[in-house]
């Protein structure tokens, strides 16, 4: 597996969609971001976008794995990857949001983020449909930290 960056205009836009529902987010973040994909051959297997925020903090805005390819660790390397080029790049600070329950929580304090704040009503807010997860739906948002 390759783990490179590509031009935002190379985007994989169906992955980013299996982790935010919201075509209109992520076209806004993605504007001034980084994308990076993991590829398996010719297929791209993965992806992440991370953005600088200021006074050295930069947000994971996305991370997906394609369908056919999870569990198999590759959401895993992509979060190291993208952790390691926060610290190449001396970010101080690595942040996310998530919602409060979910596969995705558990996956991110297994890397060692902190919850740092909870953003009330966030997926109400800011998303048209709501977003289900095993039969219950996401309305809060957690803010996540990791230290550098």
């Amino acid at each position: 597996m390759l783990i490179k960056p590509v031009p935002n205009t190379e985007a994989p836009l169906d992955l980013l969609l299996e982790a935010d529902p919201s075509a209109d987010n992520i076209r806004r973040y993605l504007n001034r971001s980084t994308c990076c994909i993991a590829t398996v051959g010719e297929e791209t297997v993965g992806t992440y976008v991370i953005q600088p925020t200021g006074d050295g903090v930069y947000e994971l805005m996305n991370i997906a794995v394609a369908p056919a390819h999870r569990g198999k660790g590759i959401g895993t390397k992509l979060l190291e990857h993208a952790v390691n080029m926060a610290r190449e790049l001396g970010v101080r600070r690595l942040e996310l949001g998530t919602g409060t329950f979910g596969y995705q929580l558990t996956f991110y304090q297994r890397a060692g983020f902190r919850v740092v704040a909870v953003e009330r009503d966030h997926f109400l807010t800011y998303y048209d449909e709501p977003i289900f997860e095993n039969g219950i739906q996401h309305k809060d948002r957690l803010r996540l930290a990791l230290e550098y």
